[in-house]
Formats: C-alpha cells, structure tokens, sequence
C-alpha cells in the first residue's frame, strides 16, 4: 500500500475520536482474516475421498442421458423421460437412490451391531424384570415372616396364659408337681435348676410352642373342664360341649 499523506485533506477529514482507531483496527484484522481463511480454503488441495464425493454427487444430479445402456433399452420399450415404469404407469419414477459405503467394515456389519445392541437391550430389560420380581419376592416374604412371627408371639402369650391357669387349678386340686415341666409358669431365676440341668430339659422337649398349646389346652379340658378361650371353668365334660362355642382359638374369634 502507498504511504498516507499527512498533509492531504484526506487524512485530515479522519474521524480522530478516542477508541475508533482501535476498533477500525480491529476490524481489519478480523476481515484479513476471513479472507486468509478463503485463500487457503481455494488453494488447499482436496483428498481424493472429496473428489470421489463430488464427481459420485455431481453425476447422481444429473439425469440419465442417451449415452446410458439401459435408459436407452428403456426408450426402446417406449419409455420416455420422467415417465413412472409399469405397463399402467404405477411404478417408480426416479431411480432406486444408492447406499454408499464409505466405512471399513466388511458387509453385514451394521446389522450384526444393531443385533447386538437389540439383544444387550433385551438383556438388560430382563435384568431388571428380575430385580423386580426378587424384590416382590423379598417383599411377600418379609410380610409372610411377620405375620408368622405375630401369629408365634400370640401363641407364646396364649400359652402362657395357659400355664398360669394349669397352675392354679392344679394347686386347687392339691397337685404339687405339674403333668410335664413346662404345664406350668418356670420358676424365678434363684428357684431354677443349674444350668446344665436346665439344658438337658431344653434338649429333651423337642416340641413347638403350638404343639404345648394343643397339648395343654386338651389337658385343661379333660382334666378342669377349663377352656382356655372363653376363661370360664365348666361342670362336667357334658356342661364343656354343650356350652363352650368351640375348641380351637379359630371357633372363639
């Protein structure tokens, strides 16, 4: 560029305000840049898969000429250009568009991708539908240990109760040593065997806390005439059946 002249009307007649010549200057550096961009963007040499790209987008534009071996069958045939194929017509009118395959993989590769991602798909829906029904399963046998384990606290309560009432209507009768050990409440802690003696009675009744119930609720009855259920003392055998409602916990609820 030829140097400004100082002393012209032209650089006289410059917008001297503060900043502006920074700003210009900025801009002109932006602009210089934009256009060294576009120079090397021409001049920059293309790959040869760009040049492949163009000529394969640039033909697949045009139409098919003359020149072409089966457009030329076809207009033997009477088909003429932008006619849809068919004998009535209901056919195609544009070709079949290509699928062009520019990876590396051997063919039928994305198919067997999509298969795999289809069936790690699957699997993990399975995952999850069984972590679900072992959660419901985890859930249904919680419920089923608690219910269980208050029907059991229920029946220690009732046979407690049991013994207490075996107790005393055995003393009534002047009984001083029950049936069975447990037909009665054990003893406080200092009026109780030695340990030892203690786990040989632990080991020698196998029985559960229902199976005592049964036991001592049947013995009650035979022996009292005591039902347990409706805490009332009866007669005789005969004044039990005929006026006690039941024999289990079940017939009194």
């Amino acid at each position: 560029d030829e140097e400004e002249d100082y002393m012209s009307d032209l650089f006289i007649k410059q917008d001297v305000r503060p900043g502006l010549p920074m700003v210009r200057r900025v801009k002109e550096a932006i602009q210089k840049e934009e256009k060294q961009k576009e120079a090397n963007e021409k001049n920059r040499q293309k790959s040869i898969k760009e040049e492949e790209k163009e000529r394969r987008d640039l033909v697949l534009k045009s139409a098919l000429g003359n020149e072409n071996k089966g457009f030329a069958l076809l207009q033997k045939m009477g088909y003429k250009s932008g006619q849809a194929l068919g004998k009535s017509g209901e056919g195609i009118v544009e070709p079949i568009p290509l699928s062009i395959k520019t990876g590396r993989s051997g063919l039928g590769h994305e198919a067997l991708k999509k298969r795999k991602a289809e069936e790690k798909l699957e699997n993990y829906r399975q995952k999850l539908h069984m972590k679900k029904q072992a959660n419901e399963q985890a859930a249904d046998q919680f419920r089923i240990r608690f219910k269980n384990k208050q029907e059991e606290r229920k029946m220690e309560g009732d046979l407690r109760k049991s013994q207490r009432a075996c107790q005393q209507l055995d003393m009534q009768k002047d009984i001083d040593v029950p049936k069975e050990t447990w037909f009665w409440i054990e003893p406080e802690e200092e009026d109780k065997k030695d340990e030892e003696d203690k786990e040989d009675e632990c080991t020698s009744s196998d029985l559960s806390v229902s199976e005592k119930l049964q036991i001592l609720t049947a013995y009650l009855r035979e022996e009292h005439f005591y039902c347990i259920w409706c805490g009332t003392t009866y007669e005789d055998s005969g004044d039990l059946s005929s006026n006690c409602p039941g024999d289990s916990a079940a017939d009194h609820d």
